[in-house]
C-alpha cells in the first residue's frame, strides 16, 4: 500500500516538474518586440496615438514581450536618436539592436481615395529582414479605425478575424470595367412586328367594318434608353425603357412603351429581358354574330336579348385606350470596332392576338479619354 502511495507521489512530482519547466521555458522563449515608428497620411489621428493603439493591441495579444514605450524613449534619448521617421527596414534593425529587441513592428496608415490602406511589417532584428508583411484596404470609415487596426494586427500576429467585420470593413476589389466588360446599347431601334389572332383580323378589316385596313406585319421605329444598376465583370443587370411606334406604312401611328429588366453578358453580347408593355389603341365593345362577323355595340341594342357575349376589341370607331401586356426578348450584339449592332427578337403573348418582332439597333461606344 505504501509502495503504491509513493508511486503516485512520484508521478505527481514529475508532472509538476514538467509543468513548471514548460511554463519557465515559455516565459524564457517569448521574444521581445518594440514599436518605434508608425506613419500616418491623410487621416486625423496622429502618429503617437496610433503607436499607442498598436502597443495596446500587442499587449492584449500576449504573444510577445512588449517593450515599454517609456523605456524605449529613454534608451533612444541616451543614444541621441530620434525615432520619428524611422519606418524602413535598415532603421528598424538599427533601433532594434539599441533596444536589444528580437522583433520590431512598423507600418503605415494612409488614406487613398475612398480607401484606408493599412500596411504592417514585422522585422527580425537578428536576421535583419522583414519576416511578415500585411496589406489591407478598408472602406473609408474613420469611426472604425481602431477595429481596422486590430484586424490588421491580427493578420500580422496570425490571429483569426471576425468574418462579419471583414465583410463590413474590407474594401474588396471591384471588377474592372472597360469597353470590353461594359456594354451600353442606348440608341435607335428599327424593325418589323407581326401580329396574329383576333387582333390581326381586326387590323386587316376595312374601315367600314371598324377595322384599320392594315397589314399584319408592320415597321417599327423606336429608341432604347437603359440604366445599368449592377455590373460584375462580364455580367450586367439593367433597366431598359423603349418607346416605339408602328403602323406608319398604313398611314397610322400606334404608340407603345416597354419597360424591361435586362440581363447582359458583355463579352459574348448575349442578353435577355422581360417586363411590361403599354400600347395605345382604339377599342370598342361589340360582339361576334353567328357568321363570326364583328358588330359594334350600339346604344339601342338590348343586351338582355343578344345571344352573343359582349367583348372589347380593336375598332377604329372606338375610343383611344391603353392596353397592358408582357414582353419577352432575347438578343445578341455584334461589334465592329466601336460600332455596336444589337439584334433582338421579342414576343408579347395575348389571348386576343400575340405579337412577335425583330429589331436592329446601332450606337458607337465612346472612346476612353486619356488623362493628360
Amino acid at each position: 500500500m505504501r509502495t503504491k502511495d509513493n508511486f503516485i507521489k512520484a508521478i505527481a512530482a514529475i508532472a509538476l516538474c514538467i509543468s513548471t519547466a514548460t511554463f519557465t521555458l515559455h516565459a524564457q522563449v517569448r521574444q521581445k518586440i518594440a514599436v518605434v515608428g508608425i506613419d500616418v497620411k491623410g487621416i486625423e489621428i496622429d502618429k503617437e496615438t496610433l503607436r499607442n493603439m498598436v502597443l495596446l493591441d500587442l499587449e492584449k495579444a500576449n504573444i510577445y514581450e512588449v517593450l515599454d514605450k517609456y523605456d524605449v524613449a529613454d534608451i533612444l534619448s541616451k543614444n541621441d536618436f530620434d525615432g520619428d521617421g524611422c519606418y524602413g527596414k535598415t532603421c528598424q534593425v538599427n533601433v532594434g539592436k539599441m533596444l536589444d529587441a528580437d522583433l520590431m513592428l512598423t507600418g503605415s496608415v494612409e488614406k487613398f481615395g475612398d480607401k484606408l490602406i493599412f500596411i504592417m511589417r514585422l522585422v527580425d532584428v537578428k536576421q535583419e529582414s522583414v519576416i511578415k508583411t500585411d496589406v489591407m484596404e478598408y472602406l473609408d470609415q474613420p469611426d472604425y479605425l481602431g477595429v481596422m487596426l486590430r484586424m490588421s494586427m491580427n493578420n500580422i500576429l496570425g490571429l483569426e478575424n471576425d468574418r462579419h467585420l471583414v465583410d463590413l470593413l474590407v474594401n474588396f476589389d471591384q471588377p474592372i470595367t472597360s469597353l470590353r466588360t461594359t456594354l451600353r446599347l442606348d440608341g435607335p431601334r428599327v424593325g418589323v412586328t407581326y401580329i396574329w389572332g383576333n387582333y390581326a383580323t381586326r387590323m386587316q378589316a376595312p374601315e367600314a367594318e371598324g377595322g384599320f385596313n392594315m397589314y399584319p406585319a408592320s415597321v417599327l421605329i423606336g429608341y432604347q434608353f437603359e440604366k445599368r444598376f449592377l455590373s460584375a465583370g462580364d455580367f450586367q443587370a439593367l433597366f431598359e425603357f423603349i418607346p416605339s411606334i408602328i403602323g406608319m406604312e398604313s398611314g397610322l401611328i400606334i404608340p407603345s412603351v416597354s419597360g424591361m429588366l435586362g440581363f447582359r453578358f458583355s463579352q459574348s453580347g448575349f442578353e435577355f429581358g422581360l417586363g411590361p408593355v403599354l400600347r395605345g389603341m382604339k377599342l370598342a365593345e361589340g360582339y361576334y354574330d353567328a357568321d363570326n362577323k364583328w358588330n359594334l355595340l350600339r346604344g339601342d341594342d338590348n343586351l338582355e336579348e343578344l345571344p352573343y357575349p359582349i367583348e372589347k376589341t380593336l375598332d377604329s370607331r372606338g375610343d383611344f385606350s391603353i392596353s397592358y401586356g408582357m414582353i419577352f426578348a432575347v438578343g445578341k450584339t455584334f461589334r465592329s470596332g466601336y460600332l455596336n449592332l444589337p439584334v433582338n427578337i421579342y414576343y408579347s403573348p395575348r389571348k386576343e392576338g400575340s405579337i412577335i418582332g425583330l429589331t436592329l439597333g446601332f450606337n458607337v461606344a465612346n472612346r476612353p479619354k486619356l488623362a493628360r
